[in-house]
């Protein structure tokens, strides 16, 4: 049931960005400026719905009736999700991780299963799409000889085969913690990194990884997130 609720999560968040898109595409057909995003809100709908000519606004009103009956099924769907996650006695440890709130988690825990399928946290990054890979192309050169095989500069990138759901979370969490205050460990060791000359983007994605390592050793030694312990 956890992971029939988890598809229907993904599902519904995948269409309210989609009307989301198109009813900022409605009035972006029509030269309106949509910052901001008071343009989903039904309290502001009439103001917006003031700037589109007549012949539009028909089917604005229609999206956006549209977006609140998906949001209201989504927030309903959230409410099951969590509420089934916290069945497994193992969601309120989880929950301790930073970033790693119970939606969270609810969507991790029927794509892992078990910490037991990765004997590292190398194992779970690659599953996760944040594994560094080395790609090349052309490794063979053309000589008097004929083709032979040699070294060539290969560039490093992200692994292209992973779960996209786990990608999210880790990334999510990650974002989340960015924006806490002083004094979470992990937060001031992305910092650190940046004034080190780390470039955000790597920073952000050093972050997810001990993210994803911490989750995992919490999982396997059923621990709760020890601050203390990760500033030692």
């Amino acid at each position: 049931m956890l992971r029939e609720l988890a598809r229907t999560h993904i599902l519904l968040t995948r269409e309210v960005i989609r009307t989301q898109c198109r009813i900022k595409a409605l009035y972006r057909s029509r030269g309106v400026s949509t910052t901001g995003q008071t343009i989903y809100s039904p309290a502001y709908r009439d103001e917006w719905l003031a700037k589109l000519p007549s012949s539009c606004r028909p089917s604005a009103l229609l999206l956006g009736t549209q977006l609140d009956a998906l949001r209201a099924l989504k927030k309903d769907a959230d409410q099951q999700l969590v509420a089934e996650s916290h069945r497994h006695p193992i969601s309120g440890l989880l929950e301790t991780c930073p970033g790693m709130g119970p939606l969270r988690v609810a969507m991790m825990i029927p794509v892992i299963i078990t910490p037991e399928r990765f004997r590292t946290a190398r194992q779970l990054w690659s599953y996760s799409g944040l594994g560094i890979v080395m790609r090349s192309s052309s490794d063979y050169v053309q000589t008097e000889s004929g083709w032979k095989w040699a070294p060539v500069l290969k560039t490093r990138g992200l692994t292209r085969r992973f779960n996209h759901t786990l990608k999210d979370v880790f990334k999510g969490a990650a974002t989340t913690v960015i924006t806490k205050p002083a004094g979470c460990p992990l937060r001031d060791d992305y910092h650190r990194l940046l004034e080190a000359g780390t470039k955000p983007n790597l920073a952000k994605l050093t972050l997810a990884r001990k993210l994803a390592a911490t989750f995992l050793a919490m999982w396997k030694h059923e621990e709760v997130y020890d601050p203390a312990r990760h500033r030692k």
